[in-house]
């Protein structure tokens, strides 16, 4: 039996948080391995996250934005958190991030599945979802992305930029794998 506090035979002694703001959290946990051996484990701490595929037939619904910690502009699915690190259920969340950024509104919205973004330093868990059945209705996009654009492309498009490496979001490319996995089903 493990001791409390113990996951995989690696026990956390202490844990301190290093950072915080609305976003995030950064903590530093010492640990102790099950050979005894002892060591760091700097974990970035977020909020439940939702990813949205909005599809109508052959056209997908990305956004692009400026991304600060690459310097670049970069198209993506609709995704998000809530405000203030809150946890909110995924199927909501969802459906308000793909409101807020594009101003559409899914008729029907499946789960396709989880992603865990970068399991080495970070603890947010994304789920991605299918949105269709889409109508239109107002955006209304937080100060911090008022910069951002958004546009239907063809699946060709999609994956023209793929491979031109014009489309590079680890997050996007997940969650479209996901749903062609859906679709092979």
């Amino acid at each position: 039996m493990r001791p409390r506090g113990t996951v995989c035979g690696v026990q956390r002694i202490s844990s301190r948080q290093v950072y915080a703001n609305p976003w995030m959290t950064v903590r530093e946990d010492s640990v102790r391995r099950e050979d005894g051996s002892e060591g760091i484990y700097g974990v970035v701490d977020k909020p439940t996250a939702a990813i949205v595929i909005p599809r109508d037939g052959d056209r997908l619904h990305l956004v692009e934005q400026f991304r600060y910690p690459v310097g670049k502009r970069r198209w993506e699915f609709p995704m998000g958190t809530a405000p203030d690190r809150a946890e909110v259920d995924p199927a909501e969340l969802a459906a308000r991030e793909l409101a807020e950024e594009t101003g559409l509104i899914a008729g029907r919205m499946e789960f396709l599945g989880d992603l865990d973004l970068a399991p080495g330093t970070l603890s947010q868990r994304e789920h991605v979802f299918l949105a269709t059945e889409l109508r239109e209705g107002p955006v209304s996009r937080e100060q911090s992305e008022q910069d951002m654009q958004a546009r239907w492309f063809t699946i060709a498009e999609f994956e023209e930029m793929v491979r031109g490496s014009e489309l590079v979001d680890a997050q996007t490319l997940a969650a479209y794998l996901l749903m062609l996995l859906r679709e092979r089903a």
